[in-house]
């Protein structure tokens, strides 16, 4: 009977030891149950929080983008290519110009002092403005032979000037080879041809090596009419010679230097062929525009007349058969020849063969 007692006490015990265990398993496990149903509510809750401000920032970012392409639509080019941007037009005028200026010809110039103060240029002479797009495409063309000194000045004072302009520009030196007599605007001719040759300008300016402007508000640019740039010179006491005048610095569009089929070929030596492109204009319906004697003044290189280049005899005559003449004498007719083109970082130079006068 005591044996049955004491094995019925132990039994008792180990009964209620495993309940305890048990209730301290059920316990834990609801405890952990509910924690893990809470962390789940709160990771979906989170989950779909998170979602939404992904989502909204989505959208922000979406939203952001299209008003950015709207703000910045002109800025930014339609290319592929990524980082590629498309600048606004320049203003007119520029706000970069400064005015009368002081020109100076006591000192010489070097070409490496010029290259050095003008490092923004590319190879052959060529500029184009870095902040915005420049409102033409310019030729710059300069007869020349036996001037280098003169040139130093003329790029001295010029390229700072045409940089001010905000122009996208470039520089061409139509050098005549050989010793014949010079042929100034068949030179011209040929600066025109040959500047097309190596990028698409729609403005043309022609300019002697020997006149620099006194103001950078006389912008080296076409317009609606052609534009006669040196009004005012100190040789003439700054004033107009005549109001036919169209000699020194003058510039024409495409449009406008075709239409008179460009300038005539067969002036030979100093003189006549800038009243043939007045007549040549006159006879088209065009008028020569002028900045006022105040912004258009230039200053001259003093020199002597070059060999080779004295006055034309037959200047008169021709001058008095341009309205016959111009429709086969002109960039319709033109031959030449090239001999050599240097490319200097301020300018490109092209020396042709024009050939000699005929008997």
């Amino acid at each position: 009977m005591r044996d049955s007692n004491l094995n019925f006490g132990v039994l008792h015990r180990t009964c209620k030891l495993l309940v305890f265990f048990c209730f301290v398993y059920i316990s834990a496990t609801l405890v952990y149950y509910a924690k893990s149903v809470n962390f789940r509510l709160a990771f979906v809750q989170n989950h779909q929080s998170h979602s939404k401000t992904e989502s909204s920032k989505l959208e922000a970012k979406d939203a952001g983008a299209s008003e950015l392409i709207v703000t910045l639509g002109s800025n930014f080019s339609e290319s592929s290519e990524p980082g590629h941007k498309t600048l606004e037009q320049c203003p007119d005028p520029s706000p970069l110009l400064v005015g009368p200026l002081r020109i100076e010809f006591s000192s010489p110039v070097s070409l490496d002092t010029v290259r050095h103060e003008n490092t923004e240029l590319h190879e052959g002479g060529r500029y184009t403005p870095p902040d915005c797009v420049a409102l033409q495409k310019v030729a710059i063309i300069i007869p020349f032979r036996n001037r280098d000194e003169h040139l130093k000045f003329w790029l001295y004072y010029l390229h700072p000037i045409l940089r001010r302009q905000q122009l996208d520009y470039g520089v061409y030196v139509i050098n005549q080879a050989g010793d014949e007599t010079f042929n100034r605007a068949k030179l011209l001719n040929v600066g025109y041809v040959e500047a097309l040759k190596e990028y698409d300008y729609n403005c043309f300016v022609f300019s002697d090596v020997d006149l620099i402007p006194m103001d950078d508000r006389n912008t080296y640019r076409c317009f609606s009419q052609p534009r006669h740039l040196s009004v005012s010179m100190d040789k003439f006491g700054f004033r107009l010679p005549y109001n036919q005048y169209f000699g020194g610095v003058s510039s024409m569009s495409k449009e406008q230097f075709l239409k008179i089929n460009g300038f005539p070929n067969n002036y030979w030596g100093w003189g006549g062929e800038d009243d043939d492109i007045y007549n040549r204009l006159s006879s088209k319906g065009m008028s020569i525009s002028r900045p006022s004697g105040a912004i258009g003044k230039c200053r001259m290189i003093r020199h002597d007349r070059d060999k080779q280049n004295d006055p034309n005899p037959q200047r008169f005559d021709r001058i008095s058969h341009t309205r016959d003449t111009m429709h086969k004498d002109g960039i319709n007719s033109l031959s030449y020849s090239v001999v050599q083109v240097e490319k200097d970082l301020l300018y490109t130079k092209i020396t042709v063969d024009v050939g000699k006068p005929t008997k």
